[in-house]
């Protein structure tokens, strides 16, 4: 199989469901933005310190959480491969939840707003924390015009999913930087 097709020449795009679209449509730009975060996942990744470990796997299985997500939002709901696709649910959730307070209570508490800088994993975490908000504002955009196909059940659960999944590496980033022993960069008012 090529890479290249030249189907997206005349800048459409082809959804999961066999529908194709302007590369401009809002879904393309949330689909967009779970690539752009699952690739930064990856960097987070690759410059954890060997000490996160369990860390890299949880990245791991997010990443491929997230390729769900995108499947999931490039499919209409009548479309008949929507039954075939992994869904999020409650069990993903918490699935984040416990990481997070796994992670949460190995730190001193957070008192104050911190900036995000630190240690290279540290910063990028912070980094795949903010392309996780503007993909959860897109989803949230998409659900609240109605233009995603999914089933308004299933997409509240990604909407939940990629809302936990910022405050987990917001907790990932700080844990990063308490490994490598470099202080939360206390933001000055």
């Amino acid at each position: 199989m090529k890479i290249y097709t030249g189907k997206g020449d005349n800048g459409t795009a082809g959804l999961l469901s066999g529908e194709r679209g302007p590369k401009s449509h809002e879904r393309i730009d949330a689909i967009g933005d779970i690539d752009e975060l699952t690739s930064s996942l990856g960097l987070l990744r690759v410059n954890l310190p060997k000490e996160n470990e369990e860390i890299g796997k949880e990245i791991k299985r997010i990443q491929s959480d997230l390729l769900c997500v995108g499947a999931l939002i490039s499919t209409w709901r009548d479309a008949p491969v929507i039954k075939k696709l992994k869904q999020i649910n409650k069990e993903h959730i918490d699935f984040l939840e416990a990481a997070i307070d796994r992670v949460d209570q190995k730190m001193p508490p957070l008192e104050h707003f911190i900036l995000p800088d630190g240690h290279p994993a540290a910063a990028w975490a912070h980094f795949a924390r903010t392309i996780c908000r503007r993909t959860e504002r897109h989803v949230v955009r998409l659900s609240v015009e109605i233009k995603v196909g999914i089933h308004p059940k299933l997409l509240r659960w990604v909407i939940i999913y990629l809302n936990r999944l910022s405050d987990y590496l917001y907790v990932v980033g700080r844990y990063c930087n308490y490994l490598a022993g470099i202080a939360d960069d206390v933001w000055k008012m």
